[in-house]
């Protein structure tokens, strides 16, 4: 009977259609051994630095590969089956951090032009040293970019009566902000922020000024106080005479908890985690201070007693900027070693590291320097100046360029290779001010936050399109997917979305450029940690998809 025939030949091929097993990877890197693509396509990658089966690095007792953080590297050469156009692509790997670092942790994989701001990338991003604060810390970072940008920065309005945003960090999906207070009856506060609403409370943790230095440490936050002298940025001094120096920590609510007076301070700077510990620095007087639990911090010195600002985790050791000079000192836990003297100038600022390297910003020549180590002594290599601002303060690290905030004008600029800076425009325009800052930076939610001085505003704006886990990756094995749908950008953490991009054009992203496809490098820096089962799809992989991935 033909129509029988016919319904059974319908059926067959519904069940085949059905049964079909999904669009398989374009490349598919086990990294058990060797870094041979196993897909078939011949998409193997070549490299430096990284190491295979070595104890302690199996997941589910097979071998994966190590990567040092310094040198490691594997890539693809450039082929147009990694190159995804304005197509839908997924990036899938299993990756492995400790719970103890001494260096940021890196990208996991890029494809990126930084020559045309063109590309993607997939990151876990320590954004250190950023004036006062580890803003962004154990973050997962997905972004794509055609050279776009948004012509105007959104205001997040003014945190408090605060005139000085001194630190943001974001922390268990929420962004904090440290802010001075400095009116008579008041004092530094404590703001959270969820995105959506308005910035709630949380108190007041000591009665001196200013919140300085925020950290998360232990899945906590820890707060440094500061007697905030505000002539420095030639304002009216605070009638608050209350000296801070003190540590706290978070308790919830608007309650925190004293963890103790570091020595002799009146004022803190920054913040860091390095071996699992917590530190914090004096301003106005020498002392890198290291928690020892309860209230007790032990002085840990300074070099030949030189006062130090911000602080930075990179390769190994903690990095200080310069109070009384330009310099960078580091201290590797056991004693400290200058590393000297950047540029023309009297101070430096803030940290980053950006492409491998780490980079320092400084005063009066509003300039940001490279450091480079490749001979005998210690270079600063001079990246260029921020238009004609005479303080370059804040360096983040956001969507695969470098940023920095300055002074006088309070302007951001956005690094663009060589010595060329471009600015997104002033972000404090407050009239009659000798100086304006822009001077704390944050990634959340997929966007660059930055807060200012006198206005005491938030204010954010998008590079192309991201998404960001604002929560503090966990330690061991952890599976990441990364998800350029038609319209969305999608980030998966073991098996769960994460994070959703807002929409945005398909045709606006066209990612191709003809760099490879690194593994375990990219804008940030070499991945600190080891690595299997990474793969690389030509399509969307569905919430099953990567269900089903996360369990392998």
């Amino acid at each position: 009977m033909p129509g029988v025939r016919l319904s059974a030949l319908l059926l067959t091929v519904s069940l085949l259609v059905v049964s079909s097993p999904a669009q398989p990877p374009v490349a598919s890197w086990s990294l058990e051994r060797d870094s041979r693509d196993s897909s078939g396509n011949g998409l193997h990658l070549a490299g430096r630095g990284v190491r295979y089966g070595e104890a302690g690095s199996k997941r589910n007792d097979r071998p994966t590969a190590t990567f040092d953080g310094r040198t490691s590297v594997l890539e693809a050469a450039n082929d147009r089956r990694l190159d995804p156009g304005t197509g839908a692509f997924s990036i899938s790997a299993w990756v492995h951090t400790a719970k103890s670092l001494d260096d940021v942790l890196g990208d996991v994989v890029s494809k990126f032009d930084p020559a045309r701001r063109t590309g993607f990338q997939l990151s876990i991003k320590n954004n250190v040293g950023v004036t006062n604060t580890s803003a962004n810390y154990r973050h997962v970072h997905f972004g794509i970019d055609n050279g776009r940008v948004e012509t105007s920065w959104t205001d997040h309005g003014r945190p408090g009566n605060n005139m000085y945003v001194f630190s943001l960090l974001v922390h268990r999906g929420r962004l904090y902000a440290g802010t001075c207070e400095p009116g008579i009856k008041e004092a530094g506060h404590v703001y959270e922020f969820d995105g959506k609403s308005g910035w709630k409370d949380l108190g007041t943790p000591d009665r001196s000024n200013a919140v300085s230095t925020l950290c998360s440490f232990g899945g906590e936050i820890y707060a440094g106080t500061t007697k905030y002298r505000l002539a420095g940025s030639s304002l009216p001094e605070s009638p608050n005479l209350t000296k801070g120096g003190r540590v706290y920590k978070y308790m919830g609510g608007k309650t925190w908890k004293h963890l103790g007076k570091l020595g002799e301070a009146e004022s803190l700077y920054g913040s860091v985690v390095y071996k699992n510990r917590l530190y914090f620095s004096a301003l106005y007087s020498p002392g890198l201070f290291r928690y020892d639990g309860g209230t007790k911090w032990t002085n840990c010195g300074t070099f030949e007693g030189k006062r130090v600002e911000s602080l930075a985790v990179y390769n190994g050791a903690i990095y200080a900027t310069g109070f009384d000079e330009a310099g960078v000192y580091r201290y590797d836990g056991d004693g400290w070693e200058h590393l000297g003297i950047v540029g023309k100038n009297t101070q430096t600022y803030g940290f980053a590291v950006y492409r491998g390297d780490l980079h320092v910003s400084s005063w009066p020549t509003g300039s940001v320097f490279r450091m480079d180590e490749s001979g005998e002594k210690t270079k600063w290599e001079f990246v260029g100046r921020l238009g004609m601002e005479k303080e370059s303060m804040p360096l983040a690290v956001y969507n695969g360029m470098m940023y920095s905030g300055t002074l006088p004008l309070g302007e951001v600029f956005r690094f663009d290779g060589g010595k060329k800076w471009t600015s997104l425009g002033r972000i404090d325009t407050t009239p009659n001010v000798r100086y304006r800052r822009a001077w704390s930076m944050a990634v959340f939610r997929g966007r660059l936050f930055a807060g200012v001085l006198p206005s005491g505003r938030v204010k954010s704006i998008e590079a192309g399109k991201s998404v960001t886990s604002d929560v503090e990756l966990p330690s061991g094995w952890v599976h990441l997917a990364a998800v350029r749908g038609t319209d969305r950008l999608k980030l998966y953490i073991d098996g769960k979305k994460v994070a959703e991009s807002t929409r945005f054009k398909a045709s606006q992203f066209d990612l191709a450029n003809r760099v490879p496809l690194a593994v375990g490098r990219g804008q940030h820096d070499h991945f600190n940690g080891s690595m299997s089962d990474v793969r690389f799809y030509r399509r969307a992989l569905s919430d099953a998809d990567v269900k089903q991935i996360s369990r392998k």
